[in-house]
């Protein structure tokens, strides 16, 4: 490999903000913040969503989806009960 045009390859911490959930893996990523995990400082990339929080991955996707199933059951049940006008 030549010299100096190929980005830093190093480990890198990741941080799942919705369970702040760890991990450490390899890559070129590069960031002002810092942590350090077992006597090593590495970058630190803060992440929305991992497979850690992610619904389709946890299985609370299908809840969601039967929520609103739930839901839709509930608002059309709504609207055929009451009182109804008795035809004499």
């Amino acid at each position: 490999m030549k010299d100096g045009i190929h980005p830093k390859y190093q480990d890198v911490a990741f941080v799942d903000l919705q369970t702040g959930n760890k991990f450490v893996t390899r890559s070129t990523l590069t960031s002002r913040e810092t942590i350090e995990i077992d006597g090593k400082t590495m970058p630190l990339f803060k992440c929305d969503v991992t497979s850690e929080s992610h619904p389709f991955y946890t299985g609370a996707q299908t809840r969601l989806v039967e929520t609103g199933r739930v839901e839709k059951f509930r608002a059309r049940f709504a609207r055929t009960t009451g009182t109804k006008k008795a035809s004499a």
